[in-house]
């Protein structure tokens, strides 16, 4: 069983690239990010087509999540806990219910954060906390569970194309990494770096600057998984020959795969 994460930049831009990856590489569950669209404007009805039920939490313009999945979805949530005036779509989770019983999964997408001078880092910060004491919770349910999107964050120094280049920014500051930890801290592990512990790859590469020609990114994209769901762990990988087609995203799909 595959469960792959992928922040798409646009629904809109990005669909003939998705409906060709999901028509070739057939995944059960795909986690999306950045839709930048309302629930009715999302291409329901060419994923549907391809057999996929869905669970949709969009934006106008900006952010937005979604979960794909062959499977029945039940336990649909949108949004965290802990802010009711944060109207932003950064987080969708829904149960699939597989033959061999259920699947917790959830499309997270953490704000950038755009400099630690803004008003937008301690946001970032905050939505993390929120996220932190949401997977409280789920880690407490007998089941596997998958947490996975654009995290903004890339964990460690291996995970850096130029570590000094980015040291201090919004993806690689010493907060935001403390933060992930202590998310990952509650039981999580990250599906890649269990199987590839020394890879220097990555899943997010700047348009500006040729960052994808010339192998200068970042790993920011995780699949974060219960003890449950990592005693199932079978491969994971990045997706990268995605960030080479014809209007790419900036971001290449993370996929884990499971055996049941």
């Amino acid at each position: 069983m595959k469960i792959a994460t992928w922040n798409v930049n646009s629904i809109k831009v990005r669909l003939p690239q998705l409906l060709e990856w999901l028509r070739r590489d057939q995944p059960e569950v795909v986690l999306l990010q950045e839709l930048k669209c309302v629930d009715e404007a999302f291409p329901a009805i060419e994923i549907e087509e391809l057999g996929y039920n869905l669970a949709v939490h969009g934006q106008k313009t900006y952010n937005g999540v979604a979960i794909l999945s062959r499977y029945r979805l039940d336990d649909i949530r949108k949004g965290l806990d802990g802010d009711d005036t944060d109207l932003q779509a950064r987080y969708v989770e829904a149960v699939v219910n597989v033959p061999q019983g259920a699947i917790r999964v959830a499309s997270v997408y953490v704000p950038n954060g755009q400099d630690v001078t803004s008003d937008k880092f301690p946001y970032k910060l905050r939505f993390l906390g929120r996220l932190h004491d949401h997977i409280r919770t789920l880690v407490s349910y007998d089941e596997m569970l998958v947490v996975g999107g654009d995290y903004n964050i890339a964990p460690a120094d291996i995970d850096v194309h130029h570590p000094k280049k980015w040291d201090g920014s919004v993806l690689m500051h010493d907060n935001v990494r403390r933060a992930l930890r202590r998310i990952a801290n509650l039981g999580l592990m990250d599906a890649f770096r269990v199987c590839h512990p020394d890879s220097p790859e990555f899943s997010w590469w700047d348009y500006r600057g040729s960052g994808f020609e010339r192998e200068e990114g970042l790993r920011i994209d995780h699949l974060l998984i219960s003890p449950q769901a990592a005693d199932k762990l079978k491969a994971s990988h990045i997706e990268k020959a995605m960030r080479a087609v014809e209007k790419a995203s900036d971001h290449a799909p993370v996929v884990a795969e499971f055996t049941l």
